[in-house]
């Protein structure tokens, strides 16, 4: 049976939480900025949406049950290692710059969605109620 509420607010359902763990990567890479050897990580955003709509992404194997091995980098197949622009002595791929403004559009992009689910809710529930 399909879920009518994800069906109604059509993509953003499954955006928002592929977009705060963006932003948790992001926040993670920030908070490791000065940690030697580190390597800053990021979220393949549209394969992982694609893949959370249902399309087959990578020849990843979805899982449908909790039983299921988990595969790929840690516990997101889409999470991938980023390159140093600037190679540094320590190791650290982290760019402070790029990251702030990376965590900026990412709020910015959250927000959007949220806004969007937002004023759906709001709509159903004047529907709803009638007022």
């Amino acid at each position: 049976m399909p879920n009518l509420i994800s069906d109604y607010l059509g993509v953003h359902a499954q955006a928002m939480p592929l977009r705060e763990q963006r932003m948790k990567l992001i926040a993670s890479n920030l908070s490791n900025a000065d940690t030697p050897g580190y390597k800053a990580q990021d979220l393949d955003f549209d394969a992982a949406l694609r893949n959370a709509q249902g399309a087959d992404s990578n020849g990843l194997m979805r899982t449908t049950s909790e039983q299921h091995f988990l595969t790929g980098n840690g516990l997101n197949p889409f999470q991938i290692t980023k390159e140093g622009v600037q190679p540094s002595i320590d190791g650290n791929t982290v760019d402070p710059d790029a990251e702030r403004a990376a965590y900026g559009r990412a709020a910015l992009e959250y927000r959007a969605s949220l806004s969007f689910v937002e004023s759906k809710v709001r709509s159903m529930l004047t529907a709803i109620t009638g007022q």
